[in-house]
């Protein structure tokens, strides 16, 4: 889903609109996941913090409904437009050239942490980018003020993200220096939201304003309390359903109706409803692709030239993918895009 701003205005009037309203309501894994946090840790003495892994991606069942499969959706919904794919071409291929020279041959000169952490920072300003770049359309800040939000928040997340997936490498000063960080551009992204309320005049913008605010803060409180995987489900959950709903409205308005589009066709002779073929799909691709992928192209490697692969799959496609992903959704969706003529908005 797009990190662009959006606006109402469209080229025709969608069937399926996209809610404001059910956007805001994924927000409400907020004050759940901080209301669990209390109960743990003043009902059950953090049993429940010492149980769970530090993310949610440990968990298989989590891996196959978040994270990749939008990742793999987003994919195939350019791969199987042709007039898609003609569109942006040009900065498919370039970006797929710079993948390949920097993340490719530049992993045999430049230190696995140091791509780790761009590729870290990377991915926060991709998924809050998003949340601020939808509520923009209702918020309606001067461009300043939106992009010190966006700022702050994506420097906070940043070094959340970086204190609790590199807690195990760090040493304790690194770690404390991270959390102070983490704290600062946290405390500052409060004051920047409290002075950003004078420019908002609905109270579906104040909503969201608030609602990405508090995405932050309650990350990184639960970051310095140590609930790893509930800091980290929080952003992924809202982020990934974001962006399936741009998916499903996109489909639905395209080809609900007649459809020449052979996958959606067969979709409809199946009985599958069409709202549904990318999350199936991609879940379905998902689970193929972790579960055999990285033994198969071991397999062939190993067949074929006599020299095993590791993680060819799960690193090597899905990694590509994934900076795929961040790159192409900021300009998929924006205005003029083929795909925003069959995206409509509703509050």
């Amino acid at each position: 889903m797009s990190a662009t701003s959006i606006s109402f205005p469209e080229q025709h009037k969608p069937r399926l609109a996209v809610s404001f309203g059910f956007l805001l309501s994924l927000y409400a894994i907020v004050p759940l996941c901080f209301g669990v946090q209390l109960i743990d840790q003043f009902g059950f003495d953090f049993a429940l913090r010492d149980a769970l892994p530090n993310s949610p991606g440990h968990f298989l069942l989590f891996q196959l409904l978040f994270g990749t499969p939008h990742i793999i959706a987003s994919s195939l919904l350019l791969v199987s437009h042709r007039e898609y794919l003609t569109a942006f071409k040009y900065k498919l291929l370039a970006m797929t050239l710079f993948i390949a020279v920097f993340f490719g041959v530049g992993s045999l000169f430049i230190p696995y942490k140091v791509l780790y952490v761009i590729t870290a920072c990377w991915t926060v300003y991709h998924v809050l980018k998003q949340q601020h770049g939808v509520a923009k359309a209702v918020c309606k800040l001067p461009k300043t003020a939106f992009n010190i939000q966006v700022a702050l928040s994506v420097l906070a997340g940043i070094f959340i993200y970086i204190g609790i997936f590199l807690n195990n490498s760090l040493e304790d000063n690194q770690a404390e220096a991270v959390l102070s960080l983490a704290s600062g551009f946290t405390v500052l992204l409060l004051i920047s939201s409290l002075f950003c309320q004078r420019y908002i005049d609905n109270p579906r913008g104040m909503q969201f304003l608030w609602a990405n605010t508090l995405l932050v803060i309650c990350s990184w409180y639960l970051y310095k309390e140590q609930y790893y995987f509930l800091a980290i489900l929080m952003p992924r959950l809202v982020h990934d359903i974001t962006a399936y709903s741009f998916y499903v409205s996109h489909d639905y308005n395209r080809h609900g109706g007649e459809t020449e589009h052979r996958l959606y066709r067969l979709a409809k002779a199946c009985h599958l409803p069409v709202a549904l073929v990318l999350p199936v799909l991609s879940v379905l691709l998902t689970y193929l692709l972790q579960a055999y992928g990285n033994d198969l192209i071991n397999w062939l490697t190993v067949t074929l030239f006599n020299k095993q692969v590791y993680k060819a799959v799960t690193l090597g496609l899905f990694g590509y993918l994934a900076l795929m992903h961040y790159y192409s959704e900021a300009f998929v969706w924006a205005a003029g895009s083929p795909l925003r003529r069959y995206i409509g908005f509703k509050l």
